[in-house]
């Protein structure tokens, strides 16, 4: 089973031409599941996620941001809203969404998203989140992480398919608010990972972070995984960054995705679609 996780940098820089750029990205990869961050939907109009689903042949699912004025007028358009989304191969049976703890002067309507996936031999409780941003909020993004934890604890349950969960988490591997998943019995995908492999997804190299002044290359978005189930179903087999250069010249988004191969049971290769 192939999964992803990729944050879609809403509706900012050249975004029509962006969107090409991450469709053709996808189509490559042929994922399973999808967990996407900042998806933008047009109020009576095209919606992102199902516009990628329709043309990958994947069901989805969108949960908008309940509080989207902050990134409404950081492009001058009330129209546009943002939430979180999941694009899978399976159908949705069941979902729920949580909507993260923050103070007023922060809150910008970041959620977790949950869906459970009616996958063959074992439905799967997968997981997209988005913390906030910003150097000055890790104590606010533990806080989400631990609400986080306890809404995977919620819906994990009832299949032996272990949690998978992704996400734009905002922080390091070293950071409070990662490890504090680790602490509940989450792994973090990115340790099967080749040595040495690049591994920021946010990329100085990428023109859309360039003006990071002076700050390095970071890993902030995660494939996080339970222990792996009965035959070793769920077991990452390999990990590694997509979306990280241009296509056709242009960049699909400031953050670059993690691909994590995940083991269907009793078998050492990923799914056919991978």
């Amino acid at each position: 089973m192939r999964v992803v996780t990729w944050n879609l940098w809403w509706r900012f820089g050249p975004w029509a031409d962006r969107r090409g750029a991450i469709r053709a990205v996808l189509r490559e990869l042929r994922p399973d599941v999808v967990g996407l961050q900042e998806v933008w939907a047009v109020d009576g109009g095209e919606n992102l996620a199902e516009w990628l689903a329709r043309d990958l042949g994947l069901h989805w699912d969108w949960s908008p941001s309940p509080a989207p004025e902050r990134w409404q007028r950081r492009i001058g358009d009330d129209t546009v809203g943002v939430g979180t989304a999941v694009l899978s191969r399976w159908p949705v049976v069941e979902r729920a969404v949580l909507r993260l703890p923050a103070p007023a002067e922060l809150d910008d309507g970041r959620l977790a998203a949950y869906a459970r996936l009616d996958a063959p031999g074992h439905r799967i409780p997968f997981f997209t989140v988005h913390l906030n941003s910003g150097g000055h909020a890790p104590a606010l993004r533990a806080e989400q992480s631990a609400a986080l934890a306890a809404f995977v604890a919620r819906h994990r349950h009832g299949t032996a398919h272990p949690p998978v969960v992704t996400g734009d988490f905002n922080a390091r591997p070293e950071s409070p608010e990662v490890r504090l998943l680790r602490a509940g019995g989450l792994h973090d995908a990115w340790e099967h990972a080749a040595p040495g492999a690049p591994s920021g997804t946010w990329d100085t190299a990428n023109p859309y972070v360039a003006h990071a002044d002076g700050e390095p290359s970071v890993r902030i978005d995660y494939v996080h995984v339970g222990p792996p189930g009965p035959g070793g179903i769920g077991r990452v087999l390999a990990v590694r960054r997509a979306g990280a250069g241009p296509v056709d010249g242009v960049w699909p988004s400031d953050h670059a995705a993690v691909v994590a191969d995940l083991a269907d049971g009793g078998t050492d290769t990923a799914s056919a679609t991978g």
